[in-house]
């Protein structure tokens, strides 16, 4: 059935307000057959209302819900003579738009819901409207920008063409979908002798219109202005993410939204402009300008770059539908991601101050430095009223506060960006609160697991609840952390905690009692998780083990965690250093593009980046992955055996100065390497002599 007929036209549309004049419009669709339950429906679009109201500048009104009332995709299009004020700024709205969707979607009518969203932004298409003299006039208008048999929307089409040909040769009417604003002051940004470049994200509650308006607007402000412009539009047809390689390449961010855009960590360090989605549809034009002049602002400050990117998390995958296993891996990763920043001060300050008062207080110095603290007892160990700027035991005091104040958030941050990664940010609450009480009670790391899914899964749910209009508004800001909050610390402290505390102790007595053969097969299975796949789901899980174990070690010299956290970085430096070895040792062996590699693998492997040996895995799997793993499993376990401690999560042989043994730890990773580069070679060798063998006896044969 075609989206719009014309029976669903009402070209003198009356109401006493807008509520009135869609339920006007509403009894079209009842009356075609396609509205079940007008009741239910026009709930469902008041709620929509309640939100945001769904008049836009120009004239227009876009009432619009999903509604398991709906059968199929629909238009209901009204035209009002006087107007009716449909809640936007310049005036009432004279071309009226009902746009029904089915709750499930109903993809391939819902493509061309966004055409209409972006026609309704070209002047020439509402003054054929405001014209139209017949029903069936309305309706060849709408079926000529509106294709119900298009092979492929322009929403789903990718972000590089965002703008159609056929629409960048139609000058849109900007000064017809803004307001009147006084023009802007010429700024080094928006007068630049080179075209600018953005990118643009577009979202709504909904997903229905105003999503691809504000991308339409937004590309006729950068069309007009000279500029060049690629917009993801995150909305019911679907959304196509930007290109990487644009998005670096971009000047600058415009985030014109009203739900939390995806992936938001791809646009780390840029500069951007973040404002509500209708802003975009009103106000285009002016969005460029300031951007340019904050890309400008950031191009004369490189450090503000810089520090955003270093504030933004590790980019997550694309939001596609996974399995529930990998799903819970991601949120665990999120906490450990989150968590690893807090790991690294803490665990390099603790580590530094040891250094400092080893020098100062000699051999029992470690031991001594760890009774400094804020507020103790004893008021010699007070740092706050007994720093001596002259002193070197006073700086590794200092070094020890502060590192073992960052190490108490270890706990919280994991559970709390755990609970964030499933629930976005109703689950930061409950999360750390949980987390903070996991910490609290000794339940270490495995506790702010439990808190942080438990505490995400609440606030989930809660976030889920269909209650009232007048609580909708206090739902983030109250009852989600509210409840969410109470939920989880009260199951904790009263059910789960107890059970995990017990569990906890027993696997720290269980590390400390690791002796000879124990810690030897702990290793070599962190080892060769380390090497199996090389950054993927089995090296994440043991680098998770250990970065999150580091919270159960505090302020512990000779804990068993710290020999865990140095076995699985040696084990991770195994792989690239070993193809970087192989490729020195018999460049023959490898084509020229993995000879280059084999270069880099050299830095990539220093500093303790599995990843370096991907190309080399990804040309022969098997042959480099099993050599990776039995060499890394060899590393893992000799570094437990030799008992090499690590406080830093990262860094490779940059951070050898905070590794305890570090001789030993070294030797270690220079056997791992050995065997799996003499592995590499050898089976690449019999390989290589297999194919000559099979060539001279096909020769033969001829």
């Amino acid at each position: 059935m075609p989206l719009i007929n014309v029976e669903q036209v009402v070209l003198d549309l009356t109401g006493a307000d807008r509520h009135e004049a869609t339920r006007t419009l509403a009894q079209r669709l009842v009356a075609s057959g396609r509205c079940t339950d007008i009741d239910l429906f026009i709930a469902d679009v008041q709620e929509r209302e309640s939100k945001m109201a769904t008049g836009l500048p120009g004239g227009i009104g876009i009432p619009h819900a999903r509604s398991a009332a709906i059968t199929e995709p629909s238009l209901v299009f009204g035209r009002i003579a006087d107007g009716i004020d449909w809640g936007a700024k310049d005036g009432p709205a004279r071309l009226v738009f009902l746009i029904a969707a089915p709750a499930d979607g109903g993809d391939a009518h819902m493509q061309v819901l966004p055409q209409l969203a972006r026609a309704l932004m070209h002047n020439d298409f509402r003054e054929a409207l405001l014209s139209a003299a017949t029903p069936e006039e309305v309706v060849a208008i709408v079926e000529e920008h509106v294709q119900l048999k298009a092979e492929k929307p322009a929403a789903q089409a990718p972000a590089s063409a965002a703008a159609p040909a056929a629409e960048a040769a139609a000058a849109a009417d900007t000064s017809a979908t803004a307001p009147a604003t006084p023009a802007p002051e010429a700024s080094p940004a928006a007068t630049a002798a080179r075209p600018l470049r953005f990118v643009a994200v577009t979202s709504c509650p909904t997903g229905i219109a105003h999503t691809y308006m504000a991308a339409e607007a937004l590309e006729n402000a950068a069309r007009e202005a000279g500029h060049q412009i690629l917009v993801e539009t995150q909305g019911s047809a679907g959304s196509t993410p930007l290109n990487p390689a644009d998005i670096a390449a971009a000047d600058a961010v415009i985030f014109a939204h009203d739900v939390e855009v995806k992936d938001r960590a791809r646009f780390a360090g840029k500069p951007t402009i973040d404002v509500g989605v209708k802003k975009a549809i009103s106000a285009g034009p002016q969005l460029l300008i300031d951007a340019g002049n904050l890309a400008a602002a950031w191009a004369a400050d490189p450090s503000r770059a810089a520090a955003a990117a270093s504030a933004t998390p590790m980019p997550s995958e694309s939001s596609e539908r996974k399995g529930f296993g990998t799903r819970l891996q991601q949120w665990l990763m999120t906490g450990v991601s989150y968590m690893i920043p807090f790991v690294a001060a803490g665990g390099i300050l603790i580590a530094l101050s040891f250094m400092l008062a080893q020098i100062a207080l000699g051999q029992n110095g470690a031991i001594e430095i760890v009774k400094y603290g804020i507020h103790t007892q004893d008021a010699a160990f007070d740092i706050t009223q007994n720093f001596n700027i002259a002193s070197l035991t006073s700086w590794a005091g200092l070094l020890f506060v502060i590192g073992s104040t960052s190490f108490g958030f270890l706990v919280p941050i994991l559970s709390g960006y755990i609970a964030f990664g499933i629930a976005d940010r109703p689950g930061l609450v409950p999360g750390i609160v949980g987390g903070a009480l996991a910490a609290s009670m000794n339940a270490g790391f495995l506790g702010g697991i439990v808190t942080g899914l438990l505490a995400g899964a609440v606030a989930h749910w809660i976030a889920g609840w269909k209650v009232h209009k007048g609580v909708r508004g206090v739902m983030p800001v109250v009852v989600i952390p509210l409840l969410s909050t109470f939920i989880t610390a009260g199951l904790f402290i009263a059910v789960l905690g107890r059970p995990i505390v017990w569990l906890m102790t027993s696997l720290n007595d269980g590390l400390n009692g690791l002796t000879g053969a124990g810690v030897l097969v702990l290793g070599l299975i962190l080892g060769a998780m380390m090497g199996f796949d090389l950054g993927g789901p089995v090296n994440k899980v043991a680098y998770g083990f250990a970065t999150a174990g580091l919270a159960a070690a505090g302020a512990s010299m000779d804990a068993p965690q710290l020999k865990i956290m140095a076995a699985v970085m040696a084990a991770g430096m195994v792989a690239p250093l070993a193809m970087a070895l192989a490729t020195t040792l018999r460049p023959k062996l490898f084509s020229a593009p993995e000879r280059e590699n084999g270069k880099a693998a050299w830095l990539l492997g220093a500093s303790f980046i599995s990843e370096g040996a991907i190309p080399f895995a990804a040309a022969d799997p098997i042959r480099v992955m099993i050599s990776s793993t039995i060499g890394s499993a060899v590393t893992g376990g000799l570094v437990m055996l030799f008992g090499a401690t690590l406080r830093a999560p990262h860094g490779g042989i940059w951070v050898l100065p905070l590794i305890g043994q570090p001789l030993l730890f070294v030797l270690a990773l220079a056997i791992g390497v050995a065997i799996t580069a003499l592995l590499v070679i050898v089976s690449k060798s019999i390989t290589a002599r297999n194919k000559l063998a099979a060539q001279a006896t096909a020769q033969v044969a001829v």
